[in-house]
């Protein structure tokens, strides 16, 4: 009698182990995401152990209990393709209520979709220099920053495709002393800037020679040192090695002008005003040739040149007197399609560019491009209306003319036809 009870108290503990063991198989397959369970099933059910969180994941969650993008990854990733040192914003994703088994496995997916989506901000093209594009400092790293980025590589696509087209012999020319001859050095920030006349050239160089330390401010600067002194340095002065080192590593910008604005902007600047260079030397020697019955005093001073008798003597191939750097071609001052310049702004957006350039070569913070006009300060400067007003001068054939002239201008700097009779 004994020895059944002791039975029947060994069967019911064996049942209550198999009941609890029964239940807790249950218990732990309810936890298990349904979509772990079948993506590892294999001839039998196998469980896979618990993964653990990635230490790259931040520490709690979006409001809705799930793990956030890990964006500071994806912002480094980034950043890698960007020059070093710049951290680009990353745009906000939406996030999905996951499931949380599911939401470590689709991490790689989500940081793939993240940089496919990413502004092209995030990718630069190289340019011909060996160090990268140098970066922004802390005070452009926005929005604005972003579309001026864009517009910089939307200027240099447009150039290079204009200089493949026409320009395909370039490439296999070498660079001398007289393509660089127009090229200001200011090594101190490792910068080289083209001078092109009538385009801001005369605050650029102020802007140089702050940089360089050899001025404290750029309203210290009389016109009269800028353009006559010697403080700053051109890159044809430099041996054939100390020219072809500082091309590839150096930061190398330009600016440009709607080029029939820069033409009578020049044509201003030299011919409506006293000048004892240019009336002697140009005037003389337009009015002798394109005025009929010019007066004497006028053969003698060379004042009085007219729009019209300055494009005539542009347009001649005979010319009784050369070029002039104020009024000739950018394609030929700075040799675009032979220098990878990494910067190209525009006059028409200075203030924006200038600044934004002085950002990208960790410029004193102080140090803004200037507002003020060195020459006839009072008089307005050369507008799209004003210098409609000259081309009004002229015929529609020598209009035309002109803007074949400047051609390659308009086509490598993306500018539009001044006139809609222009093809």
């Amino acid at each position: 009698m004994t020895q059944r009870p002791r039975t029947m108290r060994l069967a019911c503990m064996f049942s209550s182990v198999l009941l609890f063991g029964a239940a807790g198989l249950l218990l732990f397959i309810s936890l298990q995401d349904p979509t772990e369970l079948t993506s590892q099933q294999a001839p039998g059910i196998k469980f896979s152990r618990p993964r653990q969180p990635h230490p790259d994941l931040p520490a709690g969650g979006s409001k809705d209990g799930d793990l956030e993008v890990p964006t500071e990854r994806v912002s480094r990733d980034l950043s890698s393709r960007a020059p070093r040192g710049l951290t680009l914003p990353v745009p906000d994703q939406p996030q999905p209520l996951l499931q949380r088994g599911t939401r470590l496995r689709l991490r790689q997916r989500r940081r793939r979709l993240l940089i496919k989506k990413m502004p092209a901000v995030a990718t630069i093209p190289a340019n011909s220099s060996e160090t990268p594009f140098i970066r922004p400092g802390p005070r452009t790293l926005d929005g604005h920053w972003i579309s001026l980025h864009r517009s910089q590589q939307e200027r240099k696509r447009v150039m290079q495709e204009a200089c493949a087209k026409y320009r395909a012999s370039s490439n296999r020319r070498a660079v001398t002393p007289r393509h660089v001859s127009r090229i200001f050095v200011e090594d101190r920030h490792r910068v080289l800037y083209c001078e092109v006349p009538k385009a801001g050239c005369s605050n650029w160089k102020r802007v140089l020679m702050v940089l360089a330390g050899l001025a404290s401010s750029t309203a210290d600067i009389q016109h009269n040192t800028v353009h006559y002194g010697s403080a700053l340095k051109r890159l044809d002065t430099f041996d054939r090695q100390g020219i072809l080192h500082r091309l590839s590593t150096y930061t190398k910008m330009l600016f440009v002008r709607e080029p029939f604005e820069r033409l009578v902007s020049a044509f201003r600047d030299k011919f409506e005003h006293p000048n004892s260079y240019y009336h002697p030397v140009f005037g003389k020697a337009i009015l002798a040739r394109y005025r009929a019955n010019a007066s004497r005093e006028a053969l003698r001073t060379g004042s009085g040149v007219r729009f019209p008798e300055f494009v005539q003597y542009l347009l001649d191939v005979h010319r009784p007197v050369g070029m002039d750097i104020h009024w000739d071609h950018v394609s030929r001052l700075c040799s675009p399609c032979l220098i990878d310049y990494d910067f190209v702004g525009k006059f028409e957006s200075m203030e924006d560019d200038a600044n934004f350039f002085l950002s990208l070569i960790h410029a004193p913070q102080n140090l803004t491009f200037p507002r003020f006009k060195d020459r006839h300060s009072q008089e307005a400067r050369t507008t799209a209306r004003i210098a409609h007003h000259y081309f009004a001068q002229l015929s529609a054939l020598q209009r035309q003319r002109t803007y074949d002239f400047y051609y390659m201008d308009y086509l490598m700097f993306n500018y539009s036809k001044p006139f809609v009779d222009l093809y």
